[in-house]
């Protein structure tokens, strides 16, 4: 067949049906810069610029693992943590007994800060957003009666990592199972954390130091657990579009390797235990892509580093439904969104998934939305067929083509970090959050202006309320509940043990001694997490972040369909009457560093107009309220995901009021259940936004407010 003829009489077809339009019209290009063509033929196969290879064979771009699926589906894994280690439990072993095949455990936000539940700072914390851990009898509650030497444990922990994990080992070498036979995955990416998710303890250098450590004590001594996942996930959830996520993943990896090697480890050693965690939004083959060109580039990368062993090129990942697609309009949609973000995941190759609950855009799950969560992957593994086939898009003209233009794009950014001198260097410039800042702005403002349809949200809106229950945790009685046990704790412990333990952490984060074989023996004679945190504290510090925003991007990608002309005439009237522009100081209150919200509206809402302060992240209400006052803010803007609101915000109207500053107006913005909302009036909050929020919108009712 005469391919060229063929393609002709297509377009003319085309051009027809298309009423002579041109057909660059349909031309699609992603938030990525990818153009996409309407039709893909096998010519486009031969322009790609990777390799197809083999499943199981480098550089592994259709799979890790020869047989894939046809002989072990992916793990199922259920991430979660429910205030304390009790309820956990529960949990886990119902969600075990229903198909579940590996844990995935969720900490609260003082964990992951490295602060015991009875510390000031950490009020609205504790046992907020995952589960409370201050010491090793919390870990032996938290797996009681579950085999370790059996199940696979994931667990999210990087601020922390070292006490976390160290606790993890010591509870199950006292279940009966050594730390050789224990399965699962750290996440261990203190990388990630300075760039997107905040949850970092110690400045980088010695935190880059603790992950070698892990990677170092793991790799001797523990050959079936996985000593780092190197996450993107956090990344997309920050904004990041996909060839973001997956440029700066790999860059990270590449200087995680760097850091073992500089340790003396050999490349064989610790590769092949590496994984990487990534998020799965809506654009279902973009996905699959991303996947299939993240393994053929780090084949890539790992052989620069001349490993003698094929397994050491082998990227395996686990994946995770996308957080950012949930919205709470219309929230049963949800379903449907992680089932198709499910498919994608397992289309492009996945080693374990967690699904996303449909109403974690209102609060935590509950045990219906997570039964359905969990479902969706069973459904997809046993009645599909999917999983009789290997890698059945490999040779698809779109996804072969679309794999390579990711490869392309991603080696760009790559190469931009490694002219700085690596991803450490690139994190203190600056250059991979500006650049997720302004990919997260240009999507909100695609967004508002309709060019990226929202089902439930700005498309399709519905017209009666959905009553949806939702799971509530008492933050104030979890708190007590670990208090006393932490007393208890320390009133039957051995107190000289403890000091002697601590001192030596002290000199081993002085000194080169591993730190997490020092903190295992620390927490088998019940040294807590805060207690063995503040010990390296006292030699590493603790990080602050300087705050930052960009200008600009928002409103130079929104379109102007009335509402921004509507705000440049209402600001003008605030500024005739008032002799100044509104201004708003926008808060993060609490151990909740997921600050994607929070700059957000501060970028939007200084782009139309506003005079905007940020506030440092991890402030106390009583600090914000200060600030607040120091500024001669007009509103205060609390941005809110962790469930602390119930918490904080009093705390923040109790300040304003003590301070005579009342006059302040408060809003609130996220992830606030609807029943939250009439408690919230009742203080005397004057709005709250939840998500998928219109800022234009939100803008016009702000300055009306004042």
């Amino acid at each position: 067949m005469d391919r060229k003829k063929s393609y002709k009489g297509w377009e003319e077809k085309a051009s027809k049906e298309l009423h002579d339009k041109s057909l660059e019209d349909h031309f699609w290009e992603t938030p990525e810069g990818i153009k996409v063509k309407p039709l893909y033929t096998e010519e486009d196969l031969e322009k790609i610029n990777h390799e197809i290879g083999l499943p199981g064979l480098p550089p592994y771009t259709r799979g890790p693992r020869a047989t894939m699926y046809t002989n072990r589906p992916w793990t199922i894994r259920q991430y979660a943590g429910f205030s304390t280690a009790e309820e956990s439990n529960k949990f886990y072993k119902e969600g075990l007994k229903n198909g579940v095949m590996g844990l995935s455990v969720a900490f609260d936000l003082a964990t992951h800060r490295g602060y015991d539940s009875d510390h000031p700072r950490v009020l609205a914390d504790v046992g907020n957003a995952g589960v409370a851990i201050d010491s090793i009898e919390d870990m032996n509650l938290l797996f009681d009666g579950i085999p370790l030497d059996q199940m696979s444990v994931s667990m999210t922990m990087n601020g922390a990592v070292i006490p976390v994990l160290a606790s993890f080992i010591a509870s199950g070498e006292e279940q009966g199972c050594p730390r050789e036979k224990l399965t699962g995955t750290i996440q261990n990416d203190i990388l990630k954390e300075f760039m997107v998710r905040n949850t970092f303890i110690f400045p980088p250098k010695p935190s880059m130091r603790i992950v070698a450590d892990i990677i170092e004590y793991t790799s001797k001594k523990m050959p079936r657990f996985n000593s780092i996942s190197i996450s993107g996930y956090h990344m997309q959830e920050a904004g990041a579009n996909q060839v973001q996520e997956l440029a700066y993943t790999l860059a990270d990896g590449k200087e995680y390797i760097k850091s073992a090697l500089e340790r003396g480890l050999n490349i064989d050693e610790f590769a092949p235990r590496l994984s990487f965690f990534w998020s799965i939004g809506m654009n279902f083959f973009m996905e699959i892509a991303k996947m299939r060109a993240a393994r053929y580039m780090w084949s890539k990368i790992v052989k620069e580093f001349k490993p003698k062993n094929d397994r050491s090129l082998a990227l395996r990942t686990h994946c995770q439904t996308s957080g950012v697609s949930l919205v709470e309009q219309d929230a049963y949609n949800n379903i449907v969104r992680t089932t198709i973000e499910a498919m994608a995941a397992v289309m492009g190759g996945t080693q374990s998934l967690h699904t996303n609950s449909f109403d974690e855009a209102l609060a935590l799950p509950t045990k219906f939305s997570a039964r359905i969560a969990r479902n969706t992957q069973l459904i997809i593994s046993e009645e599909t067929g999917i999983c009789n086939v290997i890698d059945p898009l490999a040779g698809s003209y779109y996804v072969e083509s679309l794999t390579s233009s990711i490869v392309e794009e991603s080696q760009k950014l790559i190469n931009e970090i490694d002219e700085v001198g690596g991803m450490v260097k690139a994190i203190e410039i600056g250059i991979p959050k500006m650049r997720i800042e302004e990919s997260s702005a240009k999507r909100q403002a695609r967004v508002d202006s309709n060019e990226e349809t929202i089902v439930g949200v700005n498309k399709y809106k519905p017209t009666e309320k959905q009553e949806i229950n939702i799971l509530s945790i008492d933050n104030e009685e979890v708190r007590k509940r670990q208090i006393s046990r932490l007393h208890e704790l320390k009133k039957t412990r051995n107190s000289k043990n403890v000091e002697s333990f601590i001192e030596k952490i002290k000199n081993a984060a002085s000194s080169n001694g591993n730190l997490l074989e020092i903190c295992i023996e620390a927490s088998k004679n019940r040294c807590t997490v805060g207690e063995m945190t503040l010990a390296m504290e006292s030699v590493f510090g603790r990080h602050n972040l300087s705050t930052k925003t960009i200008s600009g991007v928002y409103k130079n990608t929104v379109k102007n369909d009335g509402k921004i002309d509507i705000i440049d005439n209402e600001l003008s009237k605030f500024l005739n009457k008032k002799g100044r522009r509104p201004r708003m100081l926008v808060v993060k209150m609490g151990q909740d560093g997921h600050d994607r919200g929070a700059k957000l509206i501060a970028t939007a809402f200084s782009d139309l107009g506003f005079d905007v302060d940020i506030g440092p992240l991890f402030q106390t209400p009583e600090e914000a309220a200060k600030q607040a006052i120091e500024n001669d803010a007009h509103v205060i803007g609390v941005s809110t995901l962790a469930a602390g609101h119930k918490t904080l915000v009093p705390l923040l109207m109790e300040s304003l009021k003590n301070n005579e500053a009342s006059y302040i107006k408060v809003i609130c913005g996220g992830v606030i259940p609807p029943d939250d909302y009439p408690f919230l009036y009742d203080l005397g909050v004057s709005k709250v936004f939840g998500p998928g929020t219109n800022i234009q919108e939100a803008a016009i009712e702000i300055i009306n407010l004042l």
